[in-house]
C-alpha cells in the first residue's frame, strides 16, 4: 500500500466567529493526483494555506512527508512546489529574473526545467511580469511551481486565466510529473480537467470534507439519464413506479427520466415494447458535484 504524502487529522481553522474549515481529515497517497473540489468560499484555499503553514490551524494536525507541517515547514518546502490561488510577484522583474531568484533560494545552479516549460506554455520570460496579461502571469506561476521537479506539487486553481490550448498542455505536464512519481494536490473549478487527470477527488462544502472517492466511485453512485423512443406511445406509469425513477417526462412515443435504481428493472419493462432508440448516459462530474451541493453527500 502506498504511503501518505499528506495527512490531516481534524484540521480546523476559524477566523474569530467566522467559519474557515472544520475537522478536515484526509490522506493523499504517494504518486497520486488528488483533486480538491468546492465552490468559492467552501474552504479549498483555507485548507491549502493551513496545510502549508501559511496560516496556523486553530486545532488539528497536518503532516507532509511524515513531518509536522508547522515544526518542519522549512524542510517540507524544499521538497514541494506551490502555486497559490493569488499568485503574485514583483511586477518590475522579468519572469526569468523571478525564476532565477526562486532557483537561488532553493540552492539550484540553473533554472532546471524552467526554459522548457516556458516554451511549452508559450510564456515570455523576458518581459516584466507586471506587463503580462493574467493568463501569461499564471504561466510564470505554474513554471515556478514545477521547474525544480518537486516531489509534491500543490496547485490552487492552476488553469485560471489559461486558454484551452494551454489547459491541454498543463494536463500533459501534470501527467508527466505523475509518471515520474510526483504527488499532485490541486484545487479546481475546472471539473472536466479534474475528471481527466485525477485519481481521487475530495469535495468540500461549507468548510467540511463531505466526500473522498475515486472519480469512478463518485460516478457509480450517481443517477443515470435514460431516454427511450418506442414504436408507439407507452403508458408512463409503467416506469413511474420503478425504484429510483424520477423526473419522468413523456412526449409522443418517447420517455425521459433519471434513475439511481437498478437498471435491470428498467430493461425488463422496456422489453415489453418495441424500442426504436435507447440512450443511457452517465452524469458528468460537474452534475455529480452539483448534486452533492443540492442534496448533500449520502455516505
Amino acid at each position: 500500500m502506498p504511503s501518505a504524502v499528506i495527512q490531516t487529522q481534524s484540521l480546523t481553522k476559524r477566523y474569530g466567529r467566522s467559519r474557515g474549515i472544520e475537522d478536515v481529515t484526509l490522506n493523499v497517497w504517494d504518486g497520486e493526483v488528488f483533486g480538491f473540489l468546492g465552490s468559492n468560499g467552501a474552504g479549498k484555499t483555507t485548507t491549502i494555506r493551513t496545510l502549508l503553514d501559511l496560516q496556523h490551524p486553530t486545532s488539528g494536525t497536518a503532516t507532509i512527508f511524515g513531518m509536522d507541517s508547522r515544526r518542519d515547514s522549512l524542510a517540507i518546502r524544499t521538497r514541494l512546489g506551490n502555486l497559490p490561488g493569488d499568485f503574485a510577484c514583483d511586477p518590475h522583474v522579468t519572469g526569468r529574473a523571478f525564476l532565477g531568484y526562486c532557483a537561488s533560494v532553493r540552492g539550484l545552479d540553473d533554472l532546471g526545467e524552467g526554459p522548457a516549460l516556458a516554451e511549452r506554455f508559450e510564456a515570455d520570460l523576458d518581459r516584466p511580469v507586471g506587463e503580462l496579461s493574467r493568463g501569461n502571469r499564471q504561466k510564470i506561476g505554474l513554471i515556478q511551481a514545477l521547474f525544480h521537479a518537486p516531489e509534491l506539487i500543490v496547485l490552487d486553481e492552476p488553469t485560471s486565466g489559461l486558454d484551452p490550448l494551454m489547459q491541454e498542455e498543463f494536463l500533459r505536464v501534470i501527467g508527466e510529473h505523475r509518471a515520474r512519481g510526483a504527488t499532485v494536490f490541486l484545487s479546481s473549478h475546472a471539473l472536466d480537467e479534474v475528471e481527466r487527470i485525477c485519481d481521487r477527488v475530495g469535495i468540500v462544502r461549507d468548510g467540511r470534507l463531505v466526500a473522498v472517492e475515486s472519480v469512478e466511485e463518485l460516478r457509480g453512485r450517481a443517477y443515470r439519464r435514460v431516454a427511450i423512443t418506442f414504436a408507439e406511445p407507452v403508458d408512463p406509469t409503467e416506469f413511474a413506479g420503478l425504484p429510483g425513477v424520477r423526473d419522468l417526462q413523456a412526449a409522443g412515443t418517447g420517455l425521459r427520466f433519471q434513475t439511481d435504481g437498478d437498471l435491470d428493472a428498467v430493461v425488463k419493462v422496456t422489453a415489453r415494447h418495441t424500442v426504436v432508440d435507447l440512450e443511457v448516459a452517465e452524469p458528468t462530474l460537474e452534475e455529480i458535484f452539483v448534486a452533492f451541493y443540492e442534496h448533500g453527500a449520502q455516505r
